[in-house]
């Protein structure tokens, strides 16, 4: 993977698929090499800093400890700062209050944040002063498919907020038209594959492989051909005698198998699962070379690991409520609902288990009929084309071609299907009111702010009530915001990218109010008690993390171990509710 490659590098994927690894050891193996690179990232979570032991900031760094390669981190969220006040400042004192909170709110998304970022590193695209010094550029993160339709859309994108449109998405572009040359070159450089190359990082696992595959055909549709997968972490082939790295080298060859055709048809690189954390330049030398089994030294971890039981516990005791599993996608919100609704229904509740998953999935996990437990399914794709032909028909009605192709760009952005999706979760909330209602895949805190900004939710419904009846009424966003009738549980992985992505999930809900129940800290390593060379080593780095969310990030947290086979059917459901034993 890091011969031929060209001037521009992007990789690509979901939080915790190694990235910010990757591009480190891409960089320092083609310095390395004897030519001038510059790394950049625009990674929320990045940690280049951290890898490389220096204070890399918002401007080109020289790495002195690798000739010839520089490093710049743009700081997404201080971006986003600076480009929402460039936006809302100059209405300041021009528009009503609460005009400029909905606005601001529109503004606080993940849309904002990386258009903010794509700012900022579309100078170093177009800079010819820039790109000649350096004979490869990486960047760690790259722009999604939406965020490069929107910047290809025509027009005047100010006039959008002004008329105090409610879309998730468009408001950001309010900022562009003067850069609109700039950005044109920028997507031209992006889609240039002799000048640009895009690897999709992905783990050996069925949802990240299925993921690389929707960004890949996503990415392709708009020009961008030129990529690479990049499969991170693979299983040695050496079992040791260990049960649970037999069935983790079974399932990844499974997941590899049974890939994607468009997907398999692009070249392919593969790295294998390494004992350490790739901090240092050592370890990200060796991330391209086989493991040394001899050399992976088991280390353990002395944390207390609480079991899920505990959490469920505590949202037991009411005798009803809602319970909602949130976090970023792939770290197993799904089986962490499954597993508390059929241990809710397994001490004698009734319960209502409502996903956004595919009906086949949900069907396999339980593998039966369960007493006490009814499934909701809802579609989002139903769901989801359903708000947008709405929205279509009502706001869309009076705009002229190009407003009309503004909205439905800004109608594909992944806030739309939350605000769908929510609406027909709110359907069912108020059952939660007689029994224990377990929600999966929960939309973000900014989708609820701008559901209550926008007047969907909320402010919409205390507005049309009278005093009286309104001191009577609970809406869905009041009753997230009560914690004796909703339980949130943020799910996570013993990882730093996805604890640092729950904890910026966290922020965001607190800004709406909501208050997380607990943490799940699922897939541990250390919860298993493994032998096996490798993974005792990597269950050894999990301590920090785990520690992380125990002692500055949770008030409650459940530590949920790797299983062996496949948690299908009640019995293996409730086995990830039993209690685990901490490693001495």
């Amino acid at each position: 993977m890091f011969n031929d490659l060209p001037k521009f590098v992007f990789l690509t994927g979901k939080g915790g698929v190694g990235k910010t690894s990757l591009a480190c050891a891409t960089a320092v193996a083609l310095a390395d090499a004897g030519r001038r690179v510059l790394l950049v990232s625009t990674d929320p979570a990045s940690n280049v800093g951290q890898v490389f032991g220096a204070r890399i900031g918002n401007s080109i760094t020289e790495i002195t400890t690798v000739p010839g390669l520089d490093a710049l981190e743009i700081d997404p969220e201080g971006a986003a700062a600076e480009y929402r006040e460039r936006i809302v400042g100059p209405m300041r004192g021009v528009l009503p209050e609460g005009t400029l909170r909905s606005i601001e709110e529109q503004l606080s998304g993940a849309c904002t944040t990386e258009i903010a970022a794509f700012d900022e590193f579309t100078a170093l695209l177009t800079d010819d002063a820039v790109t000649a010094a350096y004979d490869h550029i990486i960047f760690d993160t790259a722009p999604t498919g939406h965020t490069i339709r929107m910047l290809k859309l025509p027009g005047a994108w100010s006039g959008f907020l002004e008329t105090g449109g409610d879309a998730s998405c468009l408001g950001p572009l309010a900022g562009l038209e003067k850069q609109r040359t700039r950005y044109a070159a920028a997507v031209e450089s992006l889609s240039d594959g002799a000048r640009t190359r895009l690897i999709l990082v992905a783990r050996p696992r069925v949802t990240s492989l299925s993921e690389a595959a929707r960004t890949s055909f996503e990415l392709a549709g708009i020009g961008i051909a030129n990529q690479h997968l990049a499969i991170n972490g693979m299983m040695p082939d050496q079992d040791m005698g260990d049960a649970l790295a037999r069935a983790m080298i079974a399932r990844e060859r499974a997941a590899i198998t049974g890939i994607d055709a468009g997907l398999k048809a692009l070249p392919q690189s593969r790295f294998a699962l390494r004992p350490e954390n790739l901090v240092g330049l050592d370890a990200l030398r060796r991330m391209a070379a086989p493991v040394d089994m001899a050399e992976a030294a088991p280390r353990q971890t002395d944390t207390y690991l609480p079991p899920l039981a505990a959490l469920v516990d505590g949202i037991e005791a009411p005798g009803k409520g809602l319970v909602m599993t949130m976090g970023k996608g792939g770290v197993g919100k799904t089986t962490i609902a499954a597993a508390v609704a059929v241990e809710l229904a397994a001490r004698g509740h009734e319960v209502l288990l409502t996903t956004t998953d595919p009906a086949a999935h949900l069907t396999e996990t339980l593998a039966g009929d369960v007493p006490g437990l009814t499934v909701s399914r809802i579609d989002p794709e139903a769901e989801t084309r359903a708000y947008r032909d709405h929205i279509l028909a009502t706001k869309g009605a009076s705009l002229d071609a190009q407003g009309r192709a503004m909205l439905e760009e800004d109608l594909r952005s992944p806030c739309t299907e939350e605000i769908a999706v929510f609406q027909a979760f709110s359907k069912v909330i108020r059952e939660a009111g007689r029994k224990f209602v377990v929600m999966d895949t929960a939309p973000t805190g900014h989708t609820l702010l701008l559901l209550d900004a926008t007047g969907s939710y909320h402010r919409d419904v205390l507005r049309h009530a009278g005093e009286e009846q309104a001191a009577r009424m609970t809406t869905p966003m009041m009753r997230l915001q009560d914690p004796e009738k909703t339980k949130i549980l943020i799910v996570t992985l013993p990882e730093t990218t996805p604890v640092l992505e729950a904890a910026r999930l966290q922020d965001d809900l607190g800004r709406a109010g909501i208050t997380p129940y607990g943490w799940v800290v699922n897939a541990s390593l250390a919860a298993t008690g493994t032998t096996h060379p490798v993974l005792a080593a990597r269950a050894g780095t999990e301590g920090a993390e785990i520690a992380q969310v125990r002692d500055t990030l949770a008030t409650r947290h459940a530590v949920v171990p790797v299983q062996a086979e496949d948690p299908v059917g009640p019995d293996r459901l409730r086995t990830l509710n039993g209690r685990t034993p901490a490693l001495a």
